[in-house]
Protein backbone atom coordinates (compact mmCIF):
# COMPACT_ATOMS: atom_id res chain seq x y z
CA UNK A 1 0.00 0.00 0.00
CA UNK A 2 1.56 3.37 -1.23
CA UNK A 3 1.24 5.98 1.58
CA UNK A 4 -0.07 9.82 1.14
CA UNK A 5 1.45 12.11 3.34
CA UNK A 6 2.36 15.92 2.65
CA UNK A 7 5.07 18.06 2.12
CA UNK A 8 5.52 21.19 4.41
CA UNK A 9 8.63 22.65 2.43
CA UNK A 10 6.75 23.58 -0.73
CA UNK A 11 6.22 27.16 -1.03
CA UNK A 12 2.56 27.07 -2.30
CA UNK A 13 1.42 25.02 0.19
CA UNK A 14 1.04 21.25 1.63
CA UNK A 15 1.46 18.90 -1.24
CA UNK A 16 0.16 15.68 -1.30
CA UNK A 17 2.46 12.76 -1.76
CA UNK A 18 2.13 8.93 -2.66
CA UNK A 19 4.80 6.64 -1.90
CA UNK A 20 6.22 6.41 -5.28
CA UNK A 21 7.49 2.94 -6.82
CA UNK A 22 11.06 2.04 -8.22
CA UNK A 23 13.53 3.45 -5.78
CA UNK A 24 16.05 2.21 -3.76
CA UNK A 25 17.99 3.09 -0.19
CA UNK A 26 21.53 4.12 -0.92
CA UNK A 27 22.88 3.20 2.32
CA UNK A 28 23.87 6.52 3.18
CA UNK A 29 22.22 9.49 4.91
CA UNK A 30 19.21 8.23 4.36
CA UNK A 31 19.37 9.01 0.41
CA UNK A 32 17.24 6.66 -2.08
CA UNK A 33 18.26 6.03 -6.21
CA UNK A 34 15.45 6.68 -7.75
CA UNK A 35 14.73 3.61 -10.43
CA UNK A 36 11.94 5.30 -12.37
CA UNK A 37 13.79 6.82 -15.24
CA UNK A 38 17.24 6.43 -16.87
CA UNK A 39 18.77 9.78 -14.91
CA UNK A 40 18.81 7.03 -11.94
CA UNK A 41 19.22 10.06 -9.08
CA UNK A 42 20.66 10.24 -6.19
CA UNK A 43 18.41 11.63 -3.81
CA UNK A 44 19.02 13.14 -0.39
CA UNK A 45 16.73 13.62 2.55
CA UNK A 46 14.51 16.23 2.06
CA UNK A 47 15.69 16.87 -1.88
CA UNK A 48 13.79 16.23 -5.36
CA UNK A 49 15.27 14.17 -8.02
CA UNK A 50 15.89 16.16 -11.90
CA UNK A 51 12.05 15.80 -12.78
CA UNK A 52 11.38 18.23 -9.54
CA UNK A 53 8.08 15.61 -8.65
CA UNK A 54 9.34 13.10 -6.58
CA UNK A 55 11.07 13.64 -3.17
CA UNK A 56 13.03 11.70 -0.64
CA UNK A 57 11.04 11.85 2.77
CA UNK A 58 13.03 10.17 5.35
CA UNK A 59 14.83 7.62 3.15
CA UNK A 60 11.34 7.08 1.42
CA UNK A 61 10.53 8.18 -2.15
CA UNK A 62 6.87 10.05 -2.96
CA UNK A 63 5.26 11.07 -6.13
CA UNK A 64 4.17 14.38 -5.66
CA UNK A 65 2.03 14.84 -8.82
CA UNK A 66 -0.40 11.51 -8.26
CA UNK A 67 -3.85 11.98 -9.22
CA UNK A 68 -2.95 15.40 -10.15
CA UNK A 69 -4.43 16.74 -13.48
CA UNK A 70 -3.57 19.41 -15.00
CA UNK A 71 -4.77 18.23 -17.99
CA UNK A 72 -7.79 16.40 -19.78
CA UNK A 73 -9.09 16.67 -23.35
CA UNK A 74 -10.43 14.43 -26.11
CA UNK A 75 -8.10 14.35 -29.21
CA UNK A 76 -8.15 12.15 -32.01
CA UNK A 77 -5.34 9.68 -31.93
CA UNK A 78 -3.72 11.18 -35.01
CA UNK A 79 -3.14 13.86 -32.87
CA UNK A 80 -0.39 12.13 -30.66
CA UNK A 81 0.93 11.28 -33.50
CA UNK A 82 -0.89 7.51 -33.64
CA UNK A 83 -1.85 6.75 -37.76
CA UNK A 84 -1.43 2.62 -37.56
CA UNK A 85 -3.36 2.22 -34.31
CA UNK A 86 -6.84 2.38 -34.26
CA UNK A 87 -7.00 5.31 -36.87
CA UNK A 88 -10.00 7.35 -36.71
CA UNK A 89 -10.78 6.62 -33.03
CA UNK A 90 -10.84 9.29 -30.22
CA UNK A 91 -8.28 9.39 -26.91
CA UNK A 92 -8.90 10.88 -23.65
CA UNK A 93 -5.21 12.69 -23.15
CA UNK A 94 -4.74 12.91 -19.79
CA UNK A 95 -1.48 15.29 -17.97
CA UNK A 96 0.31 16.45 -14.52
CA UNK A 97 2.71 18.72 -14.16
CA UNK A 98 6.69 17.69 -14.63
CA UNK A 99 8.99 16.14 -17.00
CA UNK A 100 12.64 14.88 -16.51
CA UNK A 101 13.50 16.73 -19.45
CA UNK A 102 13.79 20.20 -19.99
CA UNK A 103 14.33 20.42 -23.67
CA UNK A 104 14.53 24.35 -25.39
CA UNK A 105 12.44 23.90 -27.35
CA UNK A 106 9.30 22.05 -25.69
CA UNK A 107 6.01 23.01 -27.23
CA UNK A 108 3.81 22.24 -23.47
CA UNK A 109 6.93 24.07 -20.80
CA UNK A 110 3.99 26.04 -19.75
CA UNK A 111 3.27 22.70 -17.30
CA UNK A 112 6.29 20.45 -18.44
CA UNK A 113 8.51 22.87 -16.87
CA UNK A 114 5.85 24.34 -14.32
CA UNK A 115 7.59 23.03 -11.33
CA UNK A 116 11.25 23.76 -12.65
CA UNK A 117 10.16 27.32 -13.68
CA UNK A 118 8.03 28.17 -11.14
CA UNK A 119 8.09 25.83 -7.86
CA UNK A 120 4.04 24.81 -8.62
CA UNK A 121 2.42 21.35 -8.51
CA UNK A 122 -0.77 22.32 -9.25
CA UNK A 123 -3.92 20.36 -10.68
CA UNK A 124 -7.51 18.77 -10.01
CA UNK A 125 -7.74 15.94 -7.92
CA UNK A 126 -9.28 13.52 -9.74
CA UNK A 127 -8.56 9.31 -8.85
CA UNK A 128 -8.17 7.18 -11.43
CA UNK A 129 -11.35 5.60 -11.35
CA UNK A 130 -13.01 9.19 -12.59
CA UNK A 131 -10.11 9.41 -15.30
CA UNK A 132 -11.67 5.91 -16.54
CA UNK A 133 -14.93 6.48 -16.67
CA UNK A 134 -14.52 10.39 -18.26
CA UNK A 135 -12.78 8.30 -21.25
CA UNK A 136 -16.09 6.18 -21.46
CA UNK A 137 -18.81 9.15 -21.23
CA UNK A 138 -17.07 11.01 -24.12
CA UNK A 139 -17.16 7.24 -26.54
CA UNK A 140 -13.24 7.52 -26.41
CA UNK A 141 -11.23 4.11 -27.42
CA UNK A 142 -8.49 4.99 -25.69
CA UNK A 143 -7.12 6.78 -22.47
CA UNK A 144 -3.26 9.01 -23.58
CA UNK A 145 -0.83 10.22 -21.16
CA UNK A 146 0.64 12.69 -22.88
CA UNK A 147 1.34 16.74 -22.95
CA UNK A 148 4.29 16.32 -20.09
CA UNK A 149 5.83 13.10 -19.89
CA UNK A 150 4.00 10.08 -18.30
CA UNK A 151 7.24 8.14 -17.22
CA UNK A 152 6.75 11.72 -14.14
CA UNK A 153 3.22 10.83 -13.35
CA UNK A 154 4.43 7.08 -13.54
CA UNK A 155 1.62 5.80 -10.38
CA UNK A 156 -0.77 7.64 -11.28
CA UNK A 157 -0.75 6.24 -14.79
CA UNK A 158 -0.55 2.77 -13.73
CA UNK A 159 -3.35 2.86 -11.36
CA UNK A 160 -4.91 4.64 -14.56
CA UNK A 161 -4.16 1.64 -16.70
CA UNK A 162 -4.89 -1.03 -14.91
CA UNK A 163 -8.64 -0.16 -14.48
CA UNK A 164 -8.91 0.84 -18.30
CA UNK A 165 -7.81 -1.78 -19.50
CA UNK A 166 -10.37 -3.83 -17.47
CA UNK A 167 -13.27 -1.62 -19.17
CA UNK A 168 -11.63 -2.62 -22.57
CA UNK A 169 -10.27 0.55 -23.23
CA UNK A 170 -6.32 0.77 -24.71
CA UNK A 171 -3.94 2.81 -22.85
CA UNK A 172 -1.11 5.01 -25.13
CA UNK A 173 2.23 7.03 -23.86
CA UNK A 174 3.66 9.45 -26.11
CA UNK A 175 7.02 9.46 -24.58
CA UNK A 176 10.92 10.81 -24.83
CA UNK A 177 11.38 6.86 -24.14
CA UNK A 178 13.24 7.52 -20.80
CA UNK A 179 11.81 5.30 -18.85
CA UNK A 180 13.71 2.61 -16.33
CA UNK A 181 13.82 -0.81 -17.83
CA UNK A 182 11.89 -2.53 -14.63
CA UNK A 183 9.03 0.58 -15.06
CA UNK A 184 8.12 -0.01 -18.47
CA UNK A 185 8.36 -4.23 -17.91
CA UNK A 186 5.98 -3.72 -15.65
CA UNK A 187 3.67 -1.02 -17.37
CA UNK A 188 3.55 -3.20 -20.21
CA UNK A 189 0.90 -5.67 -19.96
CA UNK A 190 -1.59 -2.65 -19.44
CA UNK A 191 -0.01 -0.60 -22.51
CA UNK A 192 -1.18 -1.37 -26.17
CA UNK A 193 1.04 1.86 -27.96
CA UNK A 194 3.32 4.37 -27.60
CA UNK A 195 4.50 7.22 -29.78
CA UNK A 196 8.32 7.78 -28.62
CA UNK A 197 10.36 10.79 -29.20
CA UNK A 198 13.78 10.10 -31.21
CA UNK A 199 14.74 13.34 -30.67
CA UNK A 200 18.13 13.20 -32.54
CA UNK A 201 21.53 10.99 -33.31
CA UNK A 202 23.55 12.77 -31.81
CA UNK A 203 24.53 12.33 -27.47
CA UNK A 204 25.47 15.98 -27.72
CA UNK A 205 21.69 16.82 -28.84
CA UNK A 206 20.51 15.36 -26.03
CA UNK A 207 22.73 16.57 -23.65
CA UNK A 208 22.41 20.22 -24.44
CA UNK A 209 19.48 21.10 -25.52
CA UNK A 210 17.31 18.16 -23.46
CA UNK A 211 19.39 17.60 -20.47
CA UNK A 212 19.58 14.02 -21.14
CA UNK A 213 21.71 11.34 -23.01
CA UNK A 214 20.73 9.43 -26.47
CA UNK A 215 21.75 5.58 -25.62
CA UNK A 216 18.96 5.32 -22.92
CA UNK A 217 16.24 6.39 -25.65
CA UNK A 218 17.33 4.12 -28.31
CA UNK A 219 17.34 1.09 -25.28
CA UNK A 220 14.33 1.87 -24.58
CA UNK A 221 13.18 1.61 -28.64
CA UNK A 222 14.53 -1.56 -28.26
CA UNK A 223 12.51 -2.55 -25.12
CA UNK A 224 9.11 -1.46 -26.24
CA UNK A 225 9.41 -3.26 -29.29
CA UNK A 226 10.54 -6.32 -27.54
CA UNK A 227 8.20 -6.11 -25.25
CA UNK A 228 5.60 -6.17 -27.95
CA UNK A 229 4.02 -2.92 -27.41
CA UNK A 230 2.87 -0.69 -30.54
CA UNK A 231 5.24 1.87 -31.18
CA UNK A 232 5.49 5.05 -34.03
CA UNK A 233 8.97 7.17 -33.63
CA UNK A 234 8.81 11.42 -33.89
CA UNK A 235 11.58 13.51 -34.96
CA UNK A 236 11.02 17.06 -34.32
CA UNK A 237 13.94 18.37 -37.16
CA UNK A 238 15.18 21.58 -35.90
CA UNK A 239 17.86 23.75 -38.50
CA UNK A 240 20.80 23.68 -37.30
CA UNK A 241 20.52 20.98 -34.82
CA UNK A 242 19.56 17.94 -36.20
CA UNK A 243 18.71 17.94 -39.75
CA UNK A 244 21.93 17.25 -41.03
CA UNK A 245 22.17 14.90 -44.12
CA UNK A 246 24.25 12.40 -41.73
CA UNK A 247 21.97 12.17 -38.88
CA UNK A 248 19.14 11.84 -40.96
CA UNK A 249 20.62 8.76 -42.11
CA UNK A 250 21.20 7.46 -38.95
CA UNK A 251 17.79 7.78 -37.11
CA UNK A 252 16.31 6.19 -40.25
CA UNK A 253 18.55 3.00 -40.25
CA UNK A 254 18.44 2.66 -36.55
CA UNK A 255 14.94 2.51 -37.12
CA UNK A 256 14.81 0.32 -39.97
CA UNK A 257 16.87 -1.87 -38.09
CA UNK A 258 14.12 -2.48 -35.29
CA UNK A 259 11.61 -2.79 -37.94
CA UNK A 260 11.33 -1.10 -41.24
CA UNK A 261 7.07 -1.25 -40.26
CA UNK A 262 7.79 1.29 -37.96
CA UNK A 263 6.35 4.68 -38.85
CA UNK A 264 8.65 8.03 -38.97
CA UNK A 265 7.00 10.90 -38.37
CA UNK A 266 9.14 13.98 -39.47
CA UNK A 267 7.85 16.86 -37.95
CA UNK A 268 8.36 20.43 -38.93
CA UNK A 269 9.88 22.84 -36.12
CA UNK A 270 8.18 26.77 -35.18
CA UNK A 271 9.91 28.65 -32.65
CA UNK A 272 9.21 28.39 -29.31
CA UNK A 273 10.14 28.60 -25.41
CA UNK A 274 13.36 28.76 -25.29
CA UNK A 275 14.61 28.55 -29.14
CA UNK A 276 12.88 31.59 -30.33
CA UNK A 277 16.19 32.29 -32.68
CA UNK A 278 15.73 29.19 -34.87
CA UNK A 279 13.84 29.69 -38.19
CA UNK A 280 11.36 26.95 -38.61
CA UNK A 281 11.81 23.88 -40.76
CA UNK A 282 11.93 24.39 -44.49
CA UNK A 283 9.31 21.92 -46.22
CA UNK A 284 12.62 20.80 -48.34
CA UNK A 285 14.17 19.49 -45.39
CA UNK A 286 10.99 17.31 -44.72
CA UNK A 287 11.26 16.41 -48.37
CA UNK A 288 14.72 15.11 -47.60
CA UNK A 289 13.89 13.54 -44.82
CA UNK A 290 10.79 11.42 -46.23
CA UNK A 291 13.04 10.48 -49.09
CA UNK A 292 15.59 9.02 -47.12
CA UNK A 293 13.31 7.01 -44.53
CA UNK A 294 12.12 5.83 -48.11
CA UNK A 295 15.71 4.42 -49.19
CA UNK A 296 16.54 3.37 -45.72
CA UNK A 297 14.07 0.49 -46.40
CA UNK A 298 11.25 2.29 -44.09
CA UNK A 299 7.39 1.37 -45.17
CA UNK A 300 5.76 4.56 -43.83
CA UNK A 301 7.36 7.84 -43.30
CA UNK A 302 5.14 10.82 -42.64
CA UNK A 303 5.94 14.40 -42.87
CA UNK A 304 4.11 16.68 -39.92
CA UNK A 305 3.03 20.33 -38.93
CA UNK A 306 2.38 21.07 -42.87
CA UNK A 307 -0.90 22.44 -42.83
CA UNK A 308 -2.62 21.63 -46.30
CA UNK A 309 -0.18 18.89 -47.56
CA UNK A 310 -0.35 15.50 -48.26
CA UNK A 311 2.34 14.01 -46.81
CA UNK A 312 0.42 12.10 -43.80
CA UNK A 313 -1.67 9.66 -46.38
CA UNK A 314 -0.85 6.08 -45.79
CA UNK A 315 -0.06 3.93 -49.18
CA UNK A 316 0.22 0.24 -49.54
CA UNK A 317 4.04 -0.14 -49.31
CA UNK A 318 3.88 -2.88 -51.94
CA UNK A 319 1.67 -1.71 -54.95
CA UNK A 320 1.41 2.31 -53.66
CA UNK A 321 -2.49 2.64 -53.41
CA UNK A 322 -3.59 4.72 -51.19
CA UNK A 323 -5.37 3.54 -48.61
CA UNK A 324 -6.30 6.36 -45.59
CA UNK A 325 -5.91 10.11 -46.60
CA UNK A 326 -6.30 12.29 -43.87
CA UNK A 327 -6.77 16.02 -43.70
CA UNK A 328 -5.40 17.27 -40.24
CA UNK A 329 -6.29 15.14 -37.77
CA UNK A 330 -8.80 13.94 -39.71
CA UNK A 331 -9.51 10.45 -41.77
CA UNK A 332 -11.01 11.56 -44.78
CA UNK A 333 -10.80 8.30 -46.56
CA UNK A 334 -10.10 4.59 -45.08
CA UNK A 335 -9.80 1.83 -47.65
CA UNK A 336 -8.32 -0.69 -45.38
CA UNK A 337 -10.03 -3.85 -45.48
CA UNK A 338 -8.88 -6.33 -42.00
CA UNK A 339 -5.49 -4.26 -41.33
CA UNK A 340 -5.14 -5.39 -45.54
CA UNK A 341 -4.67 -3.70 -48.64
CA UNK A 342 -7.81 -4.03 -51.04
CA UNK A 343 -5.74 -4.21 -54.11
CA UNK A 344 -3.13 -6.22 -53.77
CA UNK A 345 -3.83 -7.87 -50.34
CA UNK A 346 -0.65 -6.73 -48.84
CA UNK A 347 -0.65 -6.92 -44.47
CA UNK A 348 -0.74 -3.20 -43.13
CA UNK A 349 1.88 -2.81 -40.19
CA UNK A 350 -0.88 -1.46 -37.25
CA UNK A 351 -3.36 -2.40 -35.01
CA UNK A 352 -6.05 -1.86 -36.93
Amino acid sequence: MRETVYSKDDPFGEVPMKEAMFYLPTGKEKGVKCLLCRHECIISTGKRGICQVRENVDSRLYSLNYGKAISRAVDPIEKKPLFHFHPGTISLSVATVGCNFRCLHCQNYSISQMVRDFGKIPGDDVPPEEIVMLAKRRGCDSISYTYTEPTMFYEYAYDIARIAKREGLSNVFVTNGYIGEDALRQMAPFLDAANIDLKAFSDEFYREICGARLNPVLESIRLYKELGIWIEITTLLIPGHNDSEKEIWEIARFIASIDNGIPWHVTRFHPTYKLNDIQTTPVDTLRKASRIGRESGLKYVYEGNVPGEERENTHCPSCGKLLIRRFGFEIVENRLRNGACPDCGSEIDGVF
